[in-house]
């Protein structure tokens, strides 16, 4: 969840809907990011204009890095996100109800299940993630 999210008290109702929808965090943390670590996770985007603009936009509060698990979980998680570009996600994704500009799209999903064990090493130590199995209340 990007800076935004946690400025306007938005961290409970997506995850929330994260949890709403099946999915399990097994990994949650409230970080401020480095612009060291920005360019490297943005490598792609460093050499466009706007690269300064999501710099200062990732490192103006801090943000809250999550591992969710279940079952096809980036293409559902990147489903419940919505469009990069709010006015064009549908009515109940997180970006349409909450974001208000593509600029300031409030969270990030990875887009393959490769990119996510890139984006949890980048993110995440080890011994950060708590694995456990849901206990199932009857």
């Amino acid at each position: 969840m990007k800076p935004d999210v946690i400025h306007r008290g938005l961290v409970g109702q997506i995850t929330a809907r994260i949890e709403q929808r099946g999915f399990k965090i097994i990994a949650m943390k409230m970080m401020k990011l480095s612009s060291a670590l920005l360019e490297e996770h943005y490598a792609h985007l460093v050499t466009k204009p706007f690269f300064p603009e999501i710099v200062a936009y990732m490192t103006a509060g801090p943000v809250v890095a999550l591992i969710v698990e279940g079952d096809a979980v980036v293409a559902g998680l990147r489903q419940l996100c919505g469009a990069t570009n709010p006015a064009e996600s549908p009515m109940g994704t997180i970006r349409a109800d909450f974001a208000n500009t593509i600029r300031y799209n409030l969270i990030h999903a990875s887009d393959s299940a490769e990119a996510s064990e890139v984006e949890i090493k980048r993110f995440f130590k080890s011994e950060e993630i708590c694995d456990y199995k849901k206990i199932v209340i009857e």
